[in-house]
């Protein structure tokens, strides 16, 4: 039985996209041709790969095996690839990028003109999910890199720290006072506006504020941290913001900023990729990108314990 790594990238696409048109539309042929290339290989393996009964399709129990290996042999396959072009000491090619919410809006204008500017022949696509989607679509093999705060706790995904932003409350109450910085514990009580669930800003700031209990958490749904600070300003209470949000307030709105005492509170940024992951000459440049350009007092706070990437 020989299975051509076409035949393989197809399979792949269907259980990625799990619906035929799309994953010929990726794959750039025609929906019947994806079908007739599919069942050709499962007549040649002698096994149903998917469950077309079902819609969307899924694999099979045997195919599930079947695409875990396909998906590690074109691995191989572009790693072969990436052999040539590192020996080419070049930087090109694609790049898939997930981001955070939280971090999108307040990181990607610092590099990304830049990054472009300095690698024209990479070609980058950035999409914004939240951190479990972006570990999802790393080992779905749609993105390649994802820039999130850690630690993710997932063993089959690497994490390479980049820098770590302090928080800062954005407070517009009368109780708090904005000239000495204050602990997290003084936040319990108060009004707090939240990001919706399933972002990890959210569990941040109710482990921050000890407020994970409290009656005064006023529920908005909202998934902008701009939306938040805006009902700060027009409604009272409290909400946390991360360093780089807050670089471009306006002076008025900095008045509305409390520090932390110490142990200030952090998180950690961090590129995250698969173990076996490709493309690293662009991800390594990705990273010192990011690193050039951080300003100051984030790039070489104390903390900051993060290297250019070693690959081993």
């Amino acid at each position: 039985m020989k299975a051509t790594l076409a035949q393989l990238e197809y399979i792949v696409a269907l259980d990625t996209h799990r619906h035929f048109a799309k994953a010929a539309e990726k794959c750039f042929i025609t929906q019947p041709t994806l079908s007739m290339q599919i069942h050709k290989l499962e007549e040649a393996l002698g096994v149903k790969i998917f469950d077309r009964s079902k819609q969307p399709v899924v694999p099979t129990d045997v195919g599930a095996k079947v695409l875990t290996q396909a998906r590690r042999v074109l691995n191989e396959a572009r790693r072969l690839e990436e052999v040539i072009e590192d020996e080419k000491r070049d930087v090109a090619g694609e790049l898939r990028i997930g981001i955070i919410p939280t971090l999108a809006p307040y990181l990607l204008p610092l590099f990304v003109s830049s990054f472009m500017q300095r690698y024209p022949a990479v070609k980058i696509h950035v999409q914004e999910l939240l951190t479990h989607q972006v570990i999802k679509h790393l080992k779905d093999e749609t993105i390649d890199v994802g820039i999130v705060v850690s630690p993710v706790e997932d063993s089959s995904i690497r994490e390479v720290p980049i820098f770590y932003e302090k928080f800062f409350a954005y407070a517009n109450d009368e109780t708090l006072s904005h000239d000495l910085p204050i602990s997290g514990d003084v936040l319990h009580d108060k009004n707090l506006w939240l990001l919706n669930e399933g972002h990890c800003f959210r569990e941040q700031v109710l482990n921050i504020c000890q407020n994970r209990n409290s009656t005064n958490i006023l529920d908005y749904q909202s998934g902008s941290l701009e939306s938040l600070k805006k009902m700060v300003d027009k409604q009272g209470g409290v909400t946390l913001l991360p360093e780089l949000a807050t670089l471009d307030l306006s002076e008025e709105e900095k008045e509305n900023l409390i520090s932390f005492k110490r142990p200030t509170p952090f998180r950690e940024v961090s590129l995250v990729m698969t173990r076996d992951f490709l493309k690293r000459r662009i991800v390594e440049a990705l990273q010192k990108e990011i690193l050039d350009n951080l300003p100051e007092g984030i790039r070489e706070r104390d903390e900051n314990q993060a290297q250019v990437i070693k690959w081993k």
